[in-house]
């Protein structure tokens, strides 16, 4: 389902990109940027370490990227943060006697996964690289 997750995400990796003075990023400095609670953005931090995107030292302000914007496409950083999680949920049990309600299913199965596709393949040809020249 639709969240803002991503979009918090690409946020954070833009802002560490951006920010020469590595010490000042602690996570309230972030979460200012990001209007946001720290809380949140040290759960999103957390996955994007685990993904392999960040990195940090223990007990100290500062975070840095581990990949080249411009190798950091944004398909990885969705992936990092939501997983393989779809962006549409199809409800469960609809009537099979009613004729909508037999088929439903199955055709929107061949909708959404079109969707799906055509997103991952925009995300993939996108970077963090390309988002951070439409910032300056």
């Amino acid at each position: 389902m639709v969240n803002s997750r991503f979009s918090v995400a690409i946020h954070i990796l833009s802002l560490i990109a951006t920010t020469s003075d590595k010490s000042q990023l602690s996570s309230d400095f972030i979460a200012g940027s990001v209007n946001t609670n720290p809380v949140v953005v040290r759960r999103m931090i957390g996955k994007l370490k685990k993904a392999g995107l960040l990195t940090s030292q223990s007990g100290l302000a500062g975070y840095e990227l581990l990949v080249e914007p411009k190798d950091l496409s944004l398909l990885t950083i969705y992936h990092a943060i939501d997983g393989p999680e779809q962006l549409f949920a199809i409800h469960d049990e609809p009537n099979p006697d009613c004729t909508v309600g037999r088929k439903i299913q199955r055709t929107l199965e061949g909708v959404y996964t079109s969707v799906w596709d055509a997103m991952e393949e925009q995300l993939q040809a996108q970077t963090l690289q390309d988002v951070l020249d439409q910032l300056r």
